[in-house]
């Protein structure tokens, strides 16, 4: 599609969460789908440098006269977690700074409570200087208890 037709298309590596039937014989890495899509189109490739934002979570490939292109996100295989940028608020008024990591700051309950502005950036700032620049992979991760993806949102 991305090859005749002006549109991105996006691989997203599988991941373990709850309730998503996760099994390691069912991932498939961004590598090897490229390997894949690479065996059937030769003209396959990295865009130039610099064509992804540093905090990017995609790698983006398109051949040299495609129309569009085709992203990876690769956070299990070859995470950007030192990268990202990403916040979550979920629907019942939690921050997420990652979404593997369990921790969630309750913004909701502290603004029922009155706290200032001041005191909410704060907040957000403990959390954020909190983040894990690395997930640890999939054995780690699978260890954690977190939300399913439904109640996180995305």
């Amino acid at each position: 599609m991305a090859k005749e037709r002006p549109i991105d298309v996006r691989f997203i590596e599988f991941m373990p969460f709850a309730m998503n039937d996760w099994e390691k014989d069912k991932f498939i890495s961004y590598e090897e789908i490229k390997r894949r899509i690479i065996k059937v189109h030769p003209d396959f490739a990295p865009m130039p440098v610099g064509t992804d934002a540093p905090s990017s979570t995609q790698k983006s490939y398109a051949g040299e006269k495609w129309l569009g292109r085709i992203g990876f996100i690769s956070s299990m295989s070859d995470h950007f977690c030192g990268g990202c940028n990403r916040l979550r608020l979920t629907a019942d008024g939690h921050l997420k700074v990652c979404l593997f990591d369990n921790r969630e700051l309750d913004l909701k309950t502290l603004i029922e409570l009155g706290t200032s502005d001041t005191e909410l950036l704060d907040y957000i700032r403990a959390a954020l200087t909190n983040k894990h620049y690395s997930h640890g992979g999939v054995d780690s991760i699978l260890k954690g208890t977190n939300r399913p993806m439904v109640r996180i949102g995305g």
